[in-house]
């Protein structure tokens, strides 16, 4: 970052000059502890600690107690100043006066346009930002097109011809939801209107969301003749700040679909229903508004919302984007597909399924089932779509198993961050497949029909996707992630009475001082070859099993003999695997491996693998782990069960498909000792399974089994490097599993299996997208 980039903040930060960086709170370490409480304490605990003897006599503070540093605190730069303004309702009820009763109620919101002008200026985001659209392709041809941000996408596109030329297009993505703010005081989560009756409440409620938001948004006219800004380059631009997406805001009724005027008992079938066209719904709601009776009135499922929020804005559209945490994680999954197999397979089975299934890094087992899972999130349900489809295989008809695969499917393609032709097909085609093959959900008496709102919203996210970009930008987690960190902790850090303007006031202050820690980064990256990070570090422990070995480190089990290997590693054949390494790879070993010979094992090694762009602008890392069972300690101390991982392997290649791989065992990771001669690559023993044969027809998944030979299995010894990534078998459990199968023996209990696609989106694209 040149010193112009950060000119507007110098600008602020007169008073914390650099001189041998001693700025205006005396040093950098009190910084640190200004930080630090800042983040850490409440103004009670902050007032109480720097009031101990051993704070005030050696840490010779500049500020002495709560009031003074809050002082200091709220002298530096902050974002958008918040406001309030009150708003007086009338009801449709009366007092014993005849009068009618009156609400007062309080909007808190920041100017938009100044929110805007601290993001597209703010210097850290200068690598990420992006000022003009473009359609991208993968061939100079122009043939294969690839949409992945907002900028690549059609909306962006389309609006730049609307606006002057050299103009600058600020999309505007709103989302709302509502939030529990303490678990103790359930008012603190709505806004109910008492000045009206029960019957005209809601419909209230609703006039009064769009009329507070037209409040809000009121700025947001300078969209149509844009406002100069400074941006993240340090350049001057006119800017436009144009709303491109929003949810939970149209004038139409729960059971209709916001984007389109499907009628209400139609939404179960894949129809192509014309869009909802702003200016028709505004004509119809002016001529309802005006005593008249429009027949598309009822036909659309409108409410009688005179003032949309959005009618007024410049270039505004009816612009509802794809929410994967609603929609489909927590709606069609469990909401929906879960339910129906449980009524399929019954609660016991379903839970024993989940008892079996094998471990994998990262992977959460369900030790005790899913029905003893109390309090259901988003994480739970991703959990479990890792492994439903292949739990499923053998206890629902076939056809069950092909609708279960046909809503993971799409629910997989639509969690891509970069999208092709070929992955909005495999929407299309996923979506077909369900909506031919759902009618056995009624055959079995599961369904009666399948008007279900958001399963009408999957046929909207190509669309959408064309519009504006891959959904992980639309996500509502990312809201719901804001909801802790900006409502709640805000919340918990006022005194709960008068809240709103403690929780503004908090929310600023948090925001400040992140902001001078970003520009005392930035100061000490003028100063010093090498930055010093002015963030507090919260310290969180990381659990030992992600521990992270590789050849270069210290063994975690040295000096092991043969027989420990083949004993607590099941590592049988180790010995005829190793001499037949030994003998293609260093023919010239004159000494021959036996049971004295003693090995340097290694708990897991990690795999660093280029990024996937589909998936991520960061490299893939893996854990492939290798570690004999731990007997319970003296004590309370658990022992743990042994995890040998499954891996594809290949050729030292990072491949882009299954093609050539082959599935294996890991249950040694090993260097040679220096009695066979110099070596220095790590060396895994394997124990493989048989090629991967034709996906099942129902479930999709590749069917593979342990591979022996003359009655033992087939094992190898490898170079580290073949191995690829580690994968995730799943048994063929049959219609009923069997109840002695664990997640910890099932791996020695069957030889059949199914590699298990929906294990991460890494292993859907090498096993669905060529």
């Amino acid at each position: 970052m040149g010193e112009d980039e950060w000119a507007p903040f110098c600008d602020e930060y007169v008073p914390f000059h650099v001189d041998g960086l001693c700025l205006t709170l005396a040093a950098r370490e009190e910084w640190g502890l200004a930080e630090w409480l800042v983040k850490s304490l409440g103004q009670t605990r902050t007032d109480e600690f720097l009031k101990l003897p051993i704070t005030r006599n050696r840490m010779q503070a500049s500020f002495h107690n709560n009031r003074s540093f809050l002082k200091k605190v709220d002298e530096l730069l902050h974002g958008a100043a918040w406001s309030r303004k009150k708003i007086s309702i009338q009801g449709n009820r009366t007092d014993e006066k005849g009068e009618p009763l009156h609400e007062d109620v309080e909007l808190w919101m920041r100017n938009p346009v100044e929110c805007i002008k601290d993001l597209i200026g703010n210097p850290l985001f200068k690598d990420q930002m992006v000022y003009t659209p473009a359609r991208a392709y993968t061939d100079s041809a122009g043939l294969h097109r690839v949409i992945d941000d907002m900028w690549t996408a059609d909306w962006w596109c389309d609006m730049q011809k609307k606006v002057p030329e050299g103009a600058t297009i600020a999309p505007i993505i709103l989302a709302t939801d509502k939030t529990s703010l303490s678990q103790f005081r359930g008012d603190k989560t709505a806004y109910p209107l008492d000045c009206f009756t029960p019957d005209e409440c809601s419909l209230a409620n609703y006039r009064l969301f769009h009329h507070c938001m037209s409040l809000l948004l009121q700025p947001l006219a300078a969209g149509e003749d844009g406002v100069e800004m400074v941006c993240a380059d340090a350049l001057i631009r006119r800017v436009y700040p144009i709303l491109a997406a929003y949810c939970l805001v149209a004038c139409c009724k729960e059971n209709r679909c916001p984007k389109c005027v499907v009628a209400a008992d139609e939404r179960g079938d894949p129809l192509d229903s014309p869009m909802r066209d702003p200016a028709v719904i505004k004509g119809i709601l002016e001529k309802r508004k005006t005593g008249h009776h429009p027949a598309e009135f009822e036909e659309f499922g409108l409410r009688t919302v005179y003032a949309p929020f959005w009618a007024n804005l410049p270039h505004s559209n009816m612009a509802f984007t794809p929410d994967l945490l609603h929609q489909l994680h927590k709606g069609i999954f469990k909401d929906h597909l879960v339910k129906w197999c449980l009524d399929i397979v019954g609660e016991e089975e379903m839970d024993a399924r989940f008892k079996a299934m094998p471990d994998y890094p990262g992977l959460r087992h369900f030790k005790k089932g899913i029905s003893m899972v109390k309090q259901w999130t988003g994480t739970e349900h991703k959990e479990m779509q890792r492994v439903f489809v292949g739990l499923l295989a053998g206890a629902v008809p076939s056809q069950v198993l092909v609708v279960a695969q046909a809503l993971l499917d799409f629910s997989y393609y639509a969690q891509l961050r970069v999208h092709s032709t070929e992955s909005l097909n495999g929407l299309e085609s996923t979506l077909a497949i369900f909506h031919a093959n759902k009618d056995v959900l009624q055959q079995l008496n599961i369904r009666n029909h399948f008007n279900i709102p958001k399963l009408h919203q999957l046929s909207h996210y190509v669309q959408s996707i064309l519009l504006f970009g891959a959904t992980d930008g639309f996500n509502s987690e990312l809201p719901e992630r804001l909801h802790i960190d900006f409502a709640k902790e805000a919340y918990r850090a006022s005194n709960k009475c008068d809240y709103e303007e403690q929780m503004a006031l908090w929310l600023q202050r948090q925001e400040a001082v992140f902001l001078r820690g970003s520009y005392l980064n930035w100061l000490l990256e003028q100063s010093q070859s090498a930055p010093t990070n002015f963030t507090h570090d919260h310290g969180y422990d990381s659990d030992s099993d992600s521990e992270m070995e590789g050849p270069n480190t210290t063994p975690a089990y040295p000096q092991r003999l043969v027989q420990h290997l083949v004993t607590a590693h099941g590592a049988s054949m180790f010995l005829p695997a190793l001499k037949l390494f030994l003998r293609n790879h260093m023919p010239h070993a004159i000494i021959a491996p036996g049971l004295q010979d003693r090995f340097d094992v290694f708990r897991q090694v990690v795999i660093t693998a280029p990024p996937n762009p589909l998936i991520s602008e960061s490299p893939g890392q893996w854990r492939v782990r290798a570690t004999p069972e731990v007997l319970p300690g003296r004590g309370r101390k658990p022992g743990s069960p042994a995890k040998f991982d499954m891996a594809l392997t290949s050729n030292g290649i990072q491949p882009c498909t299954l093609e050539g791989m082959r599935v294996g065992q890991v249950r040694v990771i090993f260097t040679l000792p220096r009695q066979f001669g110099t070596y220095s690559r790590a060396l895994a023993y394997i124990e493989w399974f048989t090629p991967l044969r034709e996906p099942d027809r129902s479930s999709g998944l590749h069917q593979l089994s342990c591979s022996t030979r003359r009655l033992h299995r087939n094992a190898a010894v490898i170079h580290i490097d073949e191995i690829a990534r580690p994968c995730h078998l799943i048994p063929r459990m049959g219609q009923t599993v069997d109840r002695g199968w664990t997640s910890a023996n099932v791996y020695e209990s069957t030889s059949d299996f199914y590699l298990n696609s929906f294990i991460d989106l890494d292993t859907f694209c090498m096993s669905t997208i060529d």
